[in-house]
């Protein structure tokens, strides 16, 4: 059944289900929540879309989790499609891509079983649009408390028609501090809304959502006194220090190695210190070479002997299944693009920097640089499109003639990562406000997960902030690493999600307990 609020051609709604397996009855509420300017709190300025689930049976103690992605500019869809939603698309056993056309399936590892589920699209992203964003008419949005909406421009760099030169407040949203805030209000307003305050609180991010979660896990508590059970970070990105590999920074370098060694062995191509196709070996040897060989030679440089740094040149070479002498050639400064291209080159396949298990041909094996697509970002845009529409629109009775942002890459590009505007110098990272939130609430437990094959956000670079954090004692038993098989979305690995649902119902039964 369907309760519709109606307004500028868009319908909310509000479905009855049964979870797989017929034993687990839920709501499912797909909505846009008002957010208001700060300075004029009667103010609406943006809305946020959101779809929750939620069991009705006991709500008060029932856990409660706020999922969202990273991006910058990333709906919830990846998540609630691949992994924790009632319903999931049918990936390949290993990840791999299926032909077309989609197709969904009932989700028997939802974790609709053992939590509350709510999806947030931030600002920019799936449906939520800022209420400067105008209808057809040109006229600004309306505001009808917390169901107003507009047919917004589908262009983020848009200016309304309606003569006034000031650029949609949409812009406004992306930069990291107002991002947060907009995710701190709307998780207050949800709260207050389905009273929920008394339940416990879990928050969940993917990618740069981890990130997000990593600065919520202060935020929220310090600043909006929400109290939280757990965060759980899904192949964050944490510290944008590692993500700058240079002549002078080496830390990148080296936190990207093990993911390398990893794809390396998965494909074959790796030299086995130890007994052949024993992967969890390999990445060890990998992580070793790591900290204890690969630092000194890239901080030593030429002042290291030569013999040395050949010797160096030739285990690395190994671990990652390249030529000694392309190695030696980069002075052990391996890239993503070119680990990814050379490879398999030799076969004119590239491998996915997103999941190095996954293949695509070369499209220009000639060219000096590679110049084709990324099977593992650019290859799973049509499945998650066509899943969260038909899911939303078909299942869900969304009725709206917005287009769904899967991936605004306007809002990626115009990210400000500078706090508040100001100049500062460095990167920005996250893992201050997490160790603070942690000392803050004692309680909170902290689960942060990779995919070994993911060469964006790699497992090792968590291990490494994790090594450095210097937790007290007390609290050290609060933060539990935990990877698996499969890439940035190690999700659509059969057994890699199959393991992780049952790790995390552990997970919330420790965080409750």
């Amino acid at each position: 059944m369907s309760n519709a609020d109606q307004s500028h051609n868009r319908q909310a709604s509000r479905t009855e289900h049964t979870l797989a397996g017929g034993s687990l009855p839920y709501t499912a509420l797909a909505e846009w929540q008002t957010l208001y300017d700060p300075v004029h709190p009667e103010k609406p300025i943006a809305e946020m879309f959101h779809v929750a689930y939620l069991v009705e049976a006991k709500p008060a103690s029932r856990p409660l989790t706020f999922v969202f992605n990273g991006g910058p500019g990333a709906a919830s869809a990846y998540l609630h499609m691949g992994a924790l939603g009632p319903k999931r698309i049918a990936f390949g056993p290993n990840g791999s891509l299926p032909k077309p056309p989609v197709q969904l399936v009932d989700n028997l590892e939802s974790w609709l079983s053992f939590t509350d589920l709510v999806f947030i699209d931030p600002i920019g992203t799936g449906f939520s649009r800022s209420s400067s964003q105008s209808a057809n008419t040109g006229e600004p949005a309306k505001a009808d408390a917390d169901q107003s909406a507009e047919k917004p421009s589908e262009k983020p760099s848009e200016k309304r028609n309606s003569g006034e030169a000031e650029k949609p407040k949409e812009t406004e949203f992306w930069e990291v501090e107002r991002d947060l805030n907009a995710l701190g209000e709307f998780i207050q307003r949800f709260l207050s809304r389905h009273k929920r305050w008394l339940s416990p609180i879990f928050i969940a991010g993917e990618s740069y959502g981890g990130f997000r979660v990593a600065k919520l896990a202060r935020k929220l508590q310090q600043e909006f006194g929400i109290g939280l059970s757990a965060a759980i970070l899904i192949s964050p990105a944490l510290e944008f220090s590692l993500f700058g590999g240079s002549d002078y920074n080496i830390t990148a370098w080296v936190t990207t190695l093990p993911s390398f060694a990893a794809a390396a062995a998965h494909h074959g191509r790796a030299e086995w210190a130890g007994t052949p196709g024993d992967l969890a070996a390999h990445r060890a040897d990998a992580e070793q070479f790591a900290r204890k060989t690969l630092i000194p030679l890239l901080a030593m440089g030429e002042t290291m002997p030569a013999e040395e740094r050949q010797a160096a040149y030739q285990q690395l070479a190994g671990l990652l299944g390249l030529p000694a002498a392309l190695v030696e050639k980069k002075a052990g400064r391996i890239d993503l693009e070119v680990f990814s291209r050379e490879l398999l080159r030799d076969q004119q396949r590239i491998v996915g920097l997103y999941d190095a298990s996954i293949t695509a041909i070369d499209p220009f094996p000639d060219r000096l640089s590679y110049e084709g697509i990324d099977p593992t970002l650019d290859g799973l845009d049509r499945l998650f499109t066509g899943a969260i529409n038909s899911h939303l629109r078909d299942t869900l009775n969304v009725n709206t003639e917005s287009m769904y942002r899967l991936l605004n890459f306007d809002t990626f590009k115009a990210w400000k990562f500078d706090p508040k505007g100001e100049l500062k110098q460095g990167f920005i990272g996250a893992v201050d406000d997490l160790r603070v939130g942690m000392t803050l609430n004692p309680y909170m437990q902290v689960y942060i997960t990779h995919g070994f094959f993911d060469l964006v956000t790699p497992y090792f670079a968590s291990n490494y902030l994790a090594d450095l954090m210097k937790l007290n004692p007390e609290i050290r038993p609060n933060l539990t690493l935990s990877h698996y098989l499969g890439g940035h979305m190690f999700y659509t690995w059969d057994e890699s999600r199959q393991r992780w649902f049952e790790e995390m119902k552990a997970f919330y039964q420790k965080a409750l307990a």
